[in-house]
């Protein structure tokens, strides 16, 4: 579980990191509002795809290992792509203002309800996996909008996708060996 939030995070932290250097003057105010909006996504959207996972479980049980190894591995390639090809940002975001930091939070948290899905068809209990998911992600974020705060546009931001990419596809492909091997 510590792996799937750390992997999930990572888009909140490096938004965070480069929103946090575009901030002036900022307050823990700002950071705990930035750090608990993109948390209540990510747990809430992890939750939200397990609830649509439940109603889909008799017709993909044969398949769960592989739609979570496909999703996970396809998320992480993904992340890993973008991160990879990404130039460096002429402009930065305004996560101050409740209009971006929605939309930001939202489209780092897509990935969750992959996760969700996942974690349905492996009959998680999801309580305390959306709370771990979404408190893991509100550290993460705080920490990003405070180091790139702090350290500004020196931040290298895009090690840290990368790393988040391949911890997804760790994750996807230590579920298909689990099922495959019998463990699961």
């Amino acid at each position: 579980m510590l792996l799937i939030t750390v992997g999930l995070s990572m888009d909140s932290l490096v938004v965070c990191l480069v929103g946090g250097a575009a901030i002036r003057n900022c307050r823990v105010w700002h950071v705990l509002k930035i750090a608990f909006v993109m948390g209540l996504f990510q747990g809430g959207l992890t939750l939200g795809g397990y609830l649509f996972g439940l109603g889909f479980e008799r017709y993909v049980y044969a398949f769960d290992h592989w739609v979570a190894f496909g999703l996970l591995a396809y998320l992480g390639g993904r992340m890993i792509y973008d991160e990879a090809g990404r130039k460096e940002a002429k402009h930065s975001i305004d996560l101050l203002r409740n209009r971006t930091l929605v939309y930001m939070s939202f489209a780092t948290s897509i990935d969750a309800i992959a996760v969700g899905v996942s974690l349905a068809m492996l009959h998680s209990p999801i309580i305390w996996q959306a709370a771990i998911i979404g408190g893991g992600t509100f550290v993460a974020a705080a920490c990003g909008v405070y180091v790139g705060h702090r350290f500004g546009r020196r931040a290298r931001v895009k090690l840290v996708g990368i790393a988040g990419g391949l911890i997804l596809i760790g994750t996807g492909t230590k579920i298909l060996l689990e099922h495959l091997l019998g463990a699961g």
